[in-house]
């Protein structure tokens, strides 16, 4: 990209010289004798770069500087004095300069100056493209359904966008609830501050409070933390509930005094963090049990958000069927055009623990596989299309009632093993239970397993 520059000073000598070596470099020059010239040549197109004097006639640099920043911020200027005055180059810089050169100078300097504010502005264009990519990528219209349950969802989210109020996200994993926090996020005065996010139950004890509130060594590392990093814009916390007591502590703290005590130090630090959480429980069940504080549930629940499970919308698994095709048709480079509706009903009818996160696979998986352009069952896999019944889960006829309720415990618990990735901490916690008797129920269902065969 070839950058426009307006040169403008009284001096024509230097004008010209200026302008010959600017042209050498491959920028595309115009000049003119004050600021009054100037003004009349930016009324078909706006340059990138003004580099003016200060004292000219008709209209000096600064009163120039003045006009076109308050019209076309986006117009940089490097303002050139023969007076080596810091006042009137603080003065400049005040009024919206990027820079300024003190006559008589070396055209190396300004190259260099030059280059630095281009360094600048391309910055600044490729943050506001990521930006408009981030406001695109969670629009509301990522937010996919028409059901009762979801429109009741998009006329409250679109309601509370412009609010700076703590809330509250509740419902099941894989329901979204990330997407619902970055969408709001995006849509709120603190767009165009940092989002960050933190799985509470990712780190051990001792771990999580650094790592949220930051430390410090003496004499050595200081880690911020996720609260001073998020200063200004929006911390989600997932799974809020696993957080440790002794951290919920410290962030009703946060809520409460709006600063943080980093470890390692005495001295607090002020933030202005909006706290979005979430979880997959029942934080009032989380409370009677001891797990939650109730005082930060109540800080933290201003405002509440339920998100409806699959379940309670399947009228939207098409809507999403074919949000998900054209999504992925992108990222894949293949042209699906749709799923055949007996798929469709397959789909429909399926009870969906992974929720829309699972959903979202099969298309994915289904789209890797198929070798035509309607997806259709033979595309699904093969647990969705098996029919369902004691014969599908493997409890054959004839056992006793307790027999059969041992077998599909089993059953069920290697079920929720496979949804938790086989991690075993919390698959005991969904199933309320204990970490042992997790093992012992797995232990009892293998060995049975065994003597069978």
């Amino acid at each position: 990209m070839a950058y426009r520059i307006l040169l403008v000073d009284d001096d024509p000598i230097f004008r010209e010289s200026l302008m010959t070596i600017l042209r050498k470099r491959g920028f595309l020059c115009d000049q003119a004798c004050d600021g009054k010239e100037a003004l009349s040549k930016m009324g078909n197109r706006m340059p990138d770069v003004v580099i003016s004097d200060i004292d000219m006639p008709r209209m000096g640099g600064l009163d120039l500087m003045k006009e076109v920043r308050h019209k076309a911020p986006e117009v940089f200027f490097i303002i050139v004095t023969a007076y080596a005055s810091m006042e009137t180059a603080i003065e400049a810089l005040r009024l919206g300069a990027f820079d300024y050169i003190i006559k008589p100078f070396k055209f190396d300097s300004l190259i260099l100056k030059l280059n630095k504010l281009i360094d600048h502005k391309e910055l600044l264009l490729e943050n506001a493209r990521l930006r408009h990519e981030i406001h695109q990528q969670y629009d509301f219209k990522h937010i996919v359904g028409q059901s009762p349950a979801m429109m009741r969802l998009f006329t409250l989210i679109r309601r509370i966008s412009d609010s700076d109020s703590h809330l509250f996200i509740v419902g099941k994993q894989g329901t979204g609830k990330e997407l619902i926090a970055r969408t709001i996020h995006y849509h709120s005065p603190r767009k165009n501050s940092p989002f960050l996010s933190l799985n509470c139950n990712a780190y051990p004890e001792d771990r999580i409070e650094k790592e949220l509130f930051g430390y410090e060594e003496k004499g050595g590392y200081t880690y911020p933390g996720l609260f001073r990093q998020a200063d200004t814009g929006t911390l989600y916390l997932d799974e809020i509930t696993d957080l440790p007591l002794s951290a919920q502590l410290k962030l009703l703290r946060v809520v409460e005094q709006k600063e943080i005590l980093p470890d390692g130090t005495s001295v607090p630090v002020r933030v202005n963090v909006r706290i979005m959480a979430a979880t997959n429980r029942d934080p009032r069940k989380e409370i009677e049990d001891g797990h939650f504080r109730e005082d930060l549930y109540f800080r933290l629940n201003v405002i509440h958000i339920s998100v409806p499970a699959l379940a309670e919308r399947k009228e939207d698994i098409p809507l999403l069927i074919d949000f998900f095709i054209r999504k992925l048709n992108q990222s894949m480079g293949k042209n699906i055009r749709g799923m055949s509706r007996e798929a469709q009903e397959i789909l429909k009818n399926y009870a969906w623990r992974g929720e829309v996160r699972e959903l979202e696979n099969i298309v994915e998986r289904a789209m890797i596989f198929s070798r035509r352009d309607v997806l259709d069952v033979r595309d699904l896999p093969e647990y969705l299309t098996q029919k369902t019944g004691p014969e599908n889960q493997n409890i054959p006829p004839g056992l006793s009632l307790d027999e059969a309720t041992k077998k599909f415990q089993y059953i069920y618990i290697r079920n929720m093993l496979d949804k938790f990735k086989g991690h075993k901490g919390k698959t005991a916690r969904e199933l309320k239970i204990s970490e042992p008797t997790l093992y012992r129920k797995l232990q009892e269902g293998t060995k049975k397993r065994k003597e069978k065969s």
